[in-house]
């Protein structure tokens, strides 16, 4: 089956695509294109589907650089691949040949392009991260390779949305203690529980935050188990894994 890899127009020129489980070579459970090293799939599966995305990226599969992800709100400058990956969850680079690559599940893979300054930056942003400033910090790293944030577009990929995405009255509190303007993020569920909005909240931080443009593709990966992996709905599904998507950028 053919990969099936979905751009954003805003994006341009700038190589990138967030991949879709299409085309991959799991099977069962990661069923498709399981790019997760850290799932129990098998690892030379997991390696032939990271292969086939290196390739369709037009990049060696050494090439494609990613980052231990922790949920931090760490953002890294990368200038040269990995020999052994870092704890972080987002990166920058401005060297040519280096694809940028993050893994989710229903996290936000948010891709970054200053197409002036041809800088790219990549990053993993769940509710913790988001929350705790990474997508800010992508920027940032972005900036020291000679980026401007004003010239900066960021686009948000497959993502969990808002009526999948229930959640406990601490949650909202949480959110509440930062900015009481949060509560525009959810919304009403059954009983005490809430609904909240992630991608939405992802736009909110990378707009405050001055870039040029910010939009959503508008994919929930929860509600479209044909073509997406989602911790939430393997969780609900009572699997005991799940497949790792894997959005990737480069110069």
């Amino acid at each position: 089956m053919t990969l099936e890899i979905l751009t954003y127009p805003t994006l341009g020129a700038i190589r990138h695509g967030f991949f879709t489980r299409k085309g991959g070579a799991s099977s069962g459970i990661f069923h498709g294109l399981n790019c997760g090293p850290g799932s129990s799939d098998q690892a030379e599966i997991v390696s032939i589907n990271r292969a086939r995305v290196a390739e369709a990226m037009d990049v060696a599969p050494a090439s494609l650089v990613q980052v231990r992800q922790v949920h931090s709100s760490r953002a890294l400058p990368v200038r040269d691949a990995f020999d052994i990956a870092p704890e972080a969850d987002a990166m920058a680079t401005a060297t040519p040949g280096l694809a940028l690559a993050v893994l989710t599940a229903d996290c936000q893979p948010v891709l970054f392009a200053d197409p002036k300054a041809r800088v790219v930056g990549a990053a993993h942003a769940g509710w913790r991260g988001a929350r705790d400033g990474v997508l800010e910090a992508t920027l940032d790293a972005m900036e020291e390779l000679g980026a401007r944030r004003q010239d900066v577009k960021a686009v948000i990929g497959p993502t969990i949305s808002q009526r999948a995405y229930e959640v406990g009255p601490e949650f909202l509190d949480d959110f509440l203690a930062e900015d009481p303007d949060n509560s525009r993020f959810f919304a009403n569920g059954n009983g005490d529980r809430l609904h909240f909005d992630l991608p939405s909240y992802g736009l909110h931080r990378l707009r405050s935050a001055g870039v040029a443009s910010a939009n959503w593709t508008g994919h929930c990966t929860y509600s479209d188990p044909a073509r997406f992996f989602s911790y939430r709905r393997a969780t609900h599904e009572g699997e005991a894994d799940y497949g790792r998507l894997i959005s990737v950028i480069r110069i």
